[in-house]
């Protein structure tokens, strides 16, 4: 599958259920267990790389194991463990990123992500990231989470039909998500 594949098939799997997205993780023997967007992950990897990710294992931080603090180095792992939302964590990071670090969700997501394909950042990968996207909501705002499919076209169908009454919405939107699930079933040879 070439990249803008996956990208059309990433956008289109947002729009299932999530007990639509375990039959289709079940039709590729994938497991079908965990959060939409981690199920999703599942998918994309395999039809990426042909290869099936497992229950993730993330690297956990021996220190947090033991009840002890990880250490705290921008070039060192954040790992399973040393990622909390505590004073000294937030403090490290204001002095790293600046006094406008705050824990967001979109950091938290990616955490999730990069863990769940075995590839924890380093504390300074981590800062880029945050940096980055906090740059971009400077000049843009944040739009909902990728998984929430029904937000963002409910925002575009009312930017576009503002008059528009509920069961026109509610028809629409199941309209497009028959239609994802139609490019899913296409793309993958199953059916949701």
């Amino acid at each position: 599958m070439t990249d803008q594949e996956l990208v059309a098939l990433r956008e289109s799997l947002t729009f299932l259920h999530v007990d639509e997205l375990r039959e289709v993780a079940a039709q590729l023997n994938l497991l079908e267990k965990g959060s939409k967007m981690a199920i999703i992950i599942r998918i994309l990897h395999f039809m990426k790389t042909g290869q099936k990710l497992t229950a993730p294992k993330f690297p956990e931080c021996s220190c947090a194991k033991r009840g002890k603090s990880c250490p705290l180095e921008v070039t060192g792992l954040m790992l399973k463990g040393s990622y909390k939302n505590d004073l000294k964590t937030r403090l490290f990071f204001k002095k790293v990123i600046g006094a406008h670090f705050h824990f967001t969700a979109f950091g938290i997501d990616w955490l999730n992500e990069r863990w769940m394909l075995g590839n924890p950042p380093t504390y300074q990968e981590f800062a880029d990231m945050w940096e980055d996207e906090y740059r971009k909501r400077q000049n843009a705002p944040a739009s909902p989470k990728e998984e929430w499919a029904y937000i963002r076209f409910v925002q575009r169908y009312l930017t576009h039909s503002p008059d528009s009454s509920r069961d026109s919405l509610n028809v629409a939107w199941e309209n497009e998500r028959q239609r994802h699930k139609s490019i899913v079933k296409s793309m993958l040879g199953i059916s949701p």
